[in-house]
């Protein structure tokens, strides 16, 4: 059976809070500067955010970077 990275655990987590938060992929681009292809990325656990995106992603879906990473 495959182990779940840490990455793909990032993910669950950014997209469980993005969808608490009612926003959608797009918006959260939009208020994180960031593309909507990108955060879909880290969604599926393909991309490996920096920390400076980590923190970003964090602020806007108003949690500590803490709450965000913890899985």
């Amino acid at each position: 059976m495959a182990r779940t990275t840490a990455q793909q655990k990032l993910g669950k987590k950014l997209r469980e809070l993005r969808t608490e938060a009612g926003l959608s992929q797009e918006r959260l681009g939009e208020i994180t500067g960031l593309d909507r292809t990108y955060i879909s990325g880290i969604e599926r656990g393909v991309r490996n955010p920096s920390l400076r995106n980590i923190e970003k992603l964090a602020k806007a879906l108003k949690v500590s970077v803490s709450e965000l990473t913890s899985f």
